[in-house]
């Protein structure tokens, strides 16, 4: 991560890594089912999606879920599952939805070379002293040639290591290009995407 928030808070600056928030505006880009997975609507769309393909029982295996082909049936009819299973469930949608989506993100992103615009707000100075604010502004910059990495580090998600330290790795790249101040945006409040 770039150095020059090496006491990040110290004195009442607020936001998160440039790294996170580019995660989380990837992650605002894959749609879903609306309904929470608590209520029957919600629980049956989800394990439809999962039980269309071998890599939907895949990663409901990898998500924990043992329940017989019949439980799994009377999921989408009924709507009754375990808090557990739900749970269970919910994360199997999810990590399967994020993977499915990667070759789309790559494409709308790349935008066919042109890349896609990304708006940077800066950290939120509002509980720093006066004598110590610094004049931060909002940015803009047009991201080109790096989202097919940062997309296939978010893919692996959000408990593997390797991925957080890739796309900050890449974030640091992407924010040298706004010039002498580029430090200033390793840690930011909101980052927005133009996809």
């Amino acid at each position: 991560m770039a150095g020059r928030w090496m006491e990040f808070g110290k004195y009442g600056a607020a936001g998160i890594p440039g790294w996170l928030a580019i995660a989380r505006g990837l992650d605002d880009l894959v749609t879903g089912p609306v309904s929470p997975v608590t209520s029957k609507r919600g629980l049956a769309a989800r394990v439809r999606y999962l039980t269309r393909s071998a890599a939907g029982y895949e990663a409901m295996a990898r998500a924990g879920i043992t329940a017989k082909p019949r439980t799994i049936k009377n999921w989408i009819k009924t709507g009754k599952a375990t808090p557990a299973n739900r749970e269970m469930v919910d994360a199997a949608y999810w990590t399967l939805r994020r993977h499915n989506v990667v070759t789309d993100l790559k494409r709308r992103l790349n935008n066919n070379g042109a890349g896609t615009r990304v708006e940077i707000y800066p950290v939120d100075q509002a509980g720093v002293d006066e004598k110590r604010r610094r004049d931060i502004s909002h940015r803009a910059i047009n991201v080109r040639g790096a989202w097919d990495d940062m997309v296939d580090a978010w893919d692996k998600g959000p408990n593997d290591p390797s991925a957080a330290e890739m796309l900050d790795v890449i974030w640091d790249e992407v924010i040298t290009d706004l010039g002498s101040d580029y430090d200033a945006y390793s840690y930011v409040t909101h980052i927005g995407f133009a996809a």
